[in-house]
């Protein structure tokens, strides 16, 4: 295998997603599939009204077409592989339905709360139930350290909740032209290192595939964005991310590696428990890049500093698990 193979991953799904966008981004305006802002966002956003969704099919084609053929050219599909498609397609067809839904049914709140969580449920155990059968170590382990945890039967509980927590955290973040694509592909690469120096190649060739998959849609979603990911690209980033992290044993480091995910999930809750308590805001509007946007900043702004915050914690996730 070529040393650089990870590179050559990231390019073939670069130029897919890029090679998609003529055909799947006229398509969608032809459906009508637009976009609907909500009346309480930031009052910039109106103007994107009507900009496609669910561009996250781009994606996720990208992600498998990719993944397929660069593990047939330099190794073979193992079940590693089979379980990070089943999460990332199983998470991108719940996040379909939620934007056909919105879009086309004209629901705007898309799938209910109870039916995403049985989706997601689903989904987290049929990949605990493989890796289960595979005896999976249920051991976590501390990042930067050479200890770990053996928590047993309450792996199972854990897989669950970093499968729904991260594709809820990560759809939380899809707010700005660019930003989720961007911070994702900062996140995926880190992994991609992580994961590369484990061995665990064709976990490291599917971070590779997803990188240069987001990479190729940031093309056509970065500011003044052309097509938007919809919950289809997040949901299934989301639970792709988790996903990694579980496979590759890092499953803590993942809260640092997506940091700007869990900041930006933190300050929702915290935001929902002040003013349920106190009756007061603590930030102008949740998540927490709508509230530097109403404080001034420029969408482009907030985007490439979120991308720098991301970028900050990968590389300190590289640091404390490849070289400490």
């Amino acid at each position: 295998m070529p040393d650089n193979f990870l590179f050559f991953t990231l390019v073939v799904a670069f130029a897919i997603s890029v090679a998609l966008s003529p055909i799947i981004i006229p398509f969608l305006r032809r459906l009508k599939f637009g976009q609907s802002i909500r009346e309480e966002g930031p009052k910039s956003h109106q103007k994107k009204s009507g900009t496609p969704t669910m561009g996250g099919v781009m994606i996720l084609l990208a992600i498998v077409i990719a993944t397929i053929i660069m593990v047939a050219q330099y190794s073979y599909l193992t079940v590693e592989i089979y379980l990070l498609l089943l999460v990332t397609v199983g998470f991108g067809i719940l996040g379909f339905l939620d934007d056909f839904i919105k879009v086309v049914l004209k629901r705007n709140l898309g799938l209910t709360s109870k039916q995403k969580l049985i989706g997601q449920l689903i989904v987290a155990v049929i990949f605990y139930i493989v890796i289960n059968q595979l005896n999976f170590s249920t051991e976590i382990a501390i990042p930067g350290t050479d200890f770990g945890i053996d928590i047993g039967i309450l792996y199972l509980p854990l897989i669950i909740f970093m499968l729904v927590g991260a594709s809820n955290a990560v759809n939380l973040t899809d707010g700005l032209d660019g930003l989720l694509a961007g911070t994702a592909a900062i996140a995926f690469g880190a992994y991609a290192v992580i994961a590369f120096n484990a061995e665990q190649i064709e976990v490291a060739l599917f971070c590779a595939a997803v990188v240069g998959a987001v990479l190729g849609f940031l093309v056509f979603n970065a500011h003044p964005a052309k097509v938007f990911m919809g919950d289809t690209g997040s949901l299934a980033l989301g639970g792709a991310i988790a996903a990694v992290a579980i496979l590759t044993k890092m499953e803590i480091l993942l809260v640092i590696i997506g940091g700007v995910f869990v900041i930006e999930t933190l300050s929702v809750i915290i935001q929902v428990i002040s003013f349920k308590t106190r009756g007061k805001r603590i930030f102008k509007m949740s998540p927490l890049h709508h509230h530097y946007e109403l404080s001034g900043w420029s969408e482009w702004r907030v985007v490439v500093t979120f991308w720098l915050v991301g970028l900050v914690f990968a590389v300190l996730g590289i640091y404390l698990e490849v070289w400490i």
